[in-house]
């Protein structure tokens, strides 16, 4: 989920910015994707997979010259258990945070309310053996908290994480994430040995040659990802699901995955699947 410049704005004096975090590390994927980290107020406690609103100061007003805070709701990338805070976003351009966001680099601030929501968390699935994460684009983000989240791989006999996006550099934070996920030494003695064996990686690409070319729905539909995968369709007994997308292919999906049996659950009520409907790409 993703969207003030560097935080000293063009005016006489700097501004000062509510519930200010220092941003510690930036990484550029493609001209349109970047991550970045920042620290992590004390007292934030969340749940592997929740968002919260993060930001800038916008632009002065012409006739005030009075700044609002340009907010929006972002899954934090980085684990519970993590000391800083890692996020996932595109950039636009002409968007009113984004164009200003992706101009960012350590030292600089950004404001960052300590609120943390979403459903995209463990509380609202009901027990099962196998645990689907769909994502298209930087809707990957939520699940690069859980995917290093121990409850994860106690919960659950497999993880498959699919991801979708137009071109192979899109796929890069992901698939550089998997990669460290496997041979990271810390998760290993926090998670366990071998609880990386429990980890399925499925990338396509829809426009740029890749592999496995195609839009996962569509790979559903003509059963290339169970074969692929070598596991069976969807069943409400087995499967659990997280879906986390542009909007087209969060209703697409949650049509398929009701159409295998499985029911959208909530944190006051957990059933078989949970789509994350505040996320933007």
């Amino acid at each position: 989920m993703t969207e003030q410049s560097p935080v000293t704005q063009a005016t006489s004096k700097p501004v000062l910015l509510p519930n200010a975090q220092t941003v510690t590390d930036v990484k550029h994927y493609t001209d349109r994707l970047f991550s970045f980290r920042c620290t992590r107020p004390a007292s934030l406690r969340f749940r592997s997979g929740e968002f919260v609103m993060i930001g800038l100061m916008g632009d002065p007003d012409p006739e005030t010259g009075k700044q609002k805070p340009l907010l929006r709701a972002y899954s934090i990338a980085s684990p519970s258990w993590d000391d800083e805070l890692e996020f996932y976003s595109i950039k636009v351009q002409d968007g009113p945070l984004t164009s200003k966001l992706q101009h960012i680099k350590p030292g600089d601030e950004i404001i960052l309310r300590p609120k943390p929501v979403g459903t995209l968390v463990h509380d609202a699935l009901l027990p099962g053996r196998r645990l689907w994460l769909f994502a298209t684009g930087t809707g990957f983000a939520p699940f690069a908290s859980l995917l290093r989240d121990p409850q994860t791989y106690e919960d659950y006999d497999e993880v498959i994480v699919t991801h979708t996006c137009r071109g192979v550099g899109e796929l890069t934070y992901g698939r550089d994430l998997i990669e460290a996920i496997r041979g990271d030494e810390m998760l290993a003695e926090l998670i366990g040995e071998g609880f990386a064996d429990k980890l399925r990686y499925y990338p396509t690409t829809t426009r740029e040659e890749s592999p496995k070319m195609g839009r996962i729905t569509d790979l559903m539909r003509a059963g290339e990802v169970f074969a692929d995968l070598d596991v069976p369709e969807l069943t409400p007994e087995a499967d659990r699901a997280m879906v986390c997308g542009n909007l087209a292919f969060n209703l697409e999906i949650k049509d398929m995955l009701e159409s295998y049996g499985l029911v959208e659950g909530a944190n006051s009520r957990p059933q078989h699947y949970v789509v994350e409907k505040a996320f933007l790409d």
